[in-house]
């Protein structure tokens, strides 16, 4: 599945053998999703290792300094790399394949990569809060990738917001796995990657194990630390919700780790010799029923992969940096054929605000149910986004669903709620250049839909094109009182003196202080108000009001409504250019 190019073969070939050889549970585990997924997240796993190794390697007789000047040139080499779509390396080289192909965001790796080159001057973690923060650190991003993977491939790996601390507290089982069962390895290096939280609760077990000396106080360290990792690994509750291709890896890595524990428990002093590994027949016994589940699962699913070879223009895109834009298409012409209005940049408005009022008006017209015409509305969405990118937008907000909204029919909620979960799972902008953000509040909306939203914020924030923001869940008085719930806190906190807090001051204390103020507030349905939306960022907003329903909005109507702002004069107060009438 990666194409005819020999070197790319050669260098998928090399990351499958590599992963098989030196991780044989990962490897099972990318054996439970479909094929055309498997050299990709062969590839991640080995560029991961890659660099590890490359921090770890004491067998030349290299300083801390030297392996760190390694692990730098490495990661140096991949963001030069990556705009190019090769590398002379062959783990590199189907790495940046990989990004390109299925749009990974290598950047959201930095942090991971360069914590790899601080880790080579060793770690000393005081207490469990330090330890958890340097795994996560760690193994977030890589996790991160293997989720967009998913979402790109049509298969988004939902969480639940209660799970999200779950979430994290399995990768801490991760990690703790990890570091037990690389224990030895570790101490003949002179490493002990372990907090003194948990030394100290054991005396005497620091000094035992840095001299890899087997007693009761590490064989109680090692039994409460293998029950601990087996809590954190065994989340009943992570899946819930969860696509059951993503959810029978998940399951079937969280019985490899107790595995791995159980034989950690049972090696004893053997553990501070060598690695220690689940008999072949204990995972033997796992394998064999996931792979009928996995295989069952996927059967059902159809997914969405791009070919080996694929970049309209013929090149391969660059998807790391901001400043390679090229690897996005443009949006789709306008049926009718109608080319957007040549406006110069200077001219346009920097941030358009609307108001989508209508649906429910326009589905009662045509004996609807309500919900209709918020369907109908999102082919609008779509199209005024379009519209957005093609003059050159620089942010647009949507006002999508308002703190009142909650007070229509529940069959109409729960209709608005699914549409927009349906989008965000299509993702129908994810070729185009679009950040998307989210603004509103979270405790009343569902815990799936808050994961997608954040999701698609996380693998979208790298882009330069249009903002699209969406609120929901938001009310313009309810953004203020958090606001002043925010100084307030810093003003008790002794960090404000009240009598001299700006206006940039409640500025930086928004919720979304990233926002700029509004230029142009459209709305149509022909209502003349504003509703509670944006009221700090629109105080010096223009203000258009259209008599069309929103379902019947296109483009076509946006580029009137930013052809008219170019028309008017905005003096924020102050004296006219040309003398003439006061507005």
């Amino acid at each position: 599945m990666v194409g005819d190019d020999p070197a790319l073969r050669a260098a998928y070939r090399l990351c499958r053998l590599r992963t098989r050889r030196q991780d044989p549970a990962e490897y099972a585990l990318i054996q439970l999703v479909p094929a055309p997924l498997r050299p990709a997240l062969h590839a991640l796993w080995a560029a991961a290792n890659a660099l590890d190794d490359l921090g770890d390697d004491r067998t030349a007789p290299a300083a801390a300094a030297e392996r760190a000047a390694r692990v730098e040139e490495w990661i140096t080499a991949l963001h030069r790399e990556l705009p190019t779509g090769t590398s002379p390396d062959p783990i590199r080289h189907a790495l940046v394949h990989t990004a390109a192909r299925w749009r990974l965001d290598l950047s959201e790796l930095d942090a991971a990569m360069t914590q790899v080159q601080d880790d080579t001057h060793g770690r000393h973690f005081t207490d469990w809060t330090a330890w958890r923060t340097w795994g996560r650190d760690n193994l977030l991003p890589w996790f991160g990738q293997v989720r967009t993977l998913f979402d790109r491939a049509g298969v988004p790996v939902v969480l639940r917001l209660d799970t999200r601390e779950t979430y994290e507290e399995f990768l801490d089982g991760v990690r703790l796995t990890d570091i037990l069962t690389d224990l030895s390895a570790d101490l003949a290096q002179g490493d002990l990657l372990l907090p003194d939280e948990a030394l100290d609760d054991h005396p005497g077990s620091a000094a035992d194990l840095a001299h890899a000396r087997w007693s009761p106080a590490v064989s109680a360290l090692i039994t409460h630390l293998t029950g601990l990792a087996r809590q954190w690994v065994t989340q009943e509750t992570l899946s819930r919700g969860m696509h059951p291709g993503p959810a029978t890896v998940l399951h079937t890595m969280a019985a490899l780790l107790r595995a791995q524990l159980d034989a950690i428990d049972t090696a004893g002093p053997a553990l501070l010799q060598a690695p220690p590994r689940p008999a072949p027949l204990t995972r033997a016994r796992i394998l064999a029923p996931a792979r009928a589940r996995a295989t069952l699962a996927w059967s059902l699913t159809p997914l969405t992969v791009p070919p080996a070879h694929q970049h309209p223009h013929g090149r391969r895109p660059a998807l790391t940096r901001p400043a390679h834009t090229a690897a996005f298409r443009s949006p789709p012409p306008h049926p009718s054929g109608e080319r957007p209005p040549e406006i110069p940049s200077a001219h346009l408005p920097a941030h358009v605000a609307v108001i989508m009022d209508g649906n429910g008006r326009w589905a009662q017209q045509r004996g609807l149910p309500r919900h209709e015409g918020h369907r109908a509305g999102t082919t609008a969405f779509r199209e005024v986004v379009h519209g957005a990118l093609d003059i050159g937008l620089r942010h647009l907000t949507l006002y999508t669903f308002s703190t009142e909204n909650w007070h229509r029919d529940a069959a109409e909620v729960e209709a608005i709620i699914d549409l927009l979960r349906r989008e965000l799972v299509d993702d129908p902008f994810r070729d185009l250049d679009v950040r998307l953000g989210w603004h509103g509040r979270a405790g009343r909306l569902p815990p799936d839909l808050i994961d997608l939203l954040h999701l698609r914020e996380r693998t979208t924030r790298t882009r330069t094109g249009l903002t699209l923001t969406m609120c929901i869940d938001y009310g313009g008085r309810d953004e203020l009182t958090r606001t002043a719930a925010a100084l307030a806190r810093r003003t008790r906190a002794g960090h404000l003196d009240p009598d001299l807090i700006t206006e940039d001051d409640f500025a930086r204390h928004l919720p979304r202080p990233d926002l700029p103020d509004v230029d142009l507030l459209w709305r149509t349905g022909g209502e003349h108000r504003v509703s509670n939306f944006l009221p700090w960022h629109t105080a010096y907003a223009e203000l258009h009001f259209t008599p069309g329903l929103w379902p019947d909005t296109d483009r076509r109507d946006l580029w009137q409504a930013v052809t008219t702002y170019t028309h008017r004069q905005r003096r924020h107060g102050t004296t006219p250019a040309t003398s003439g009438p006061l507005d």
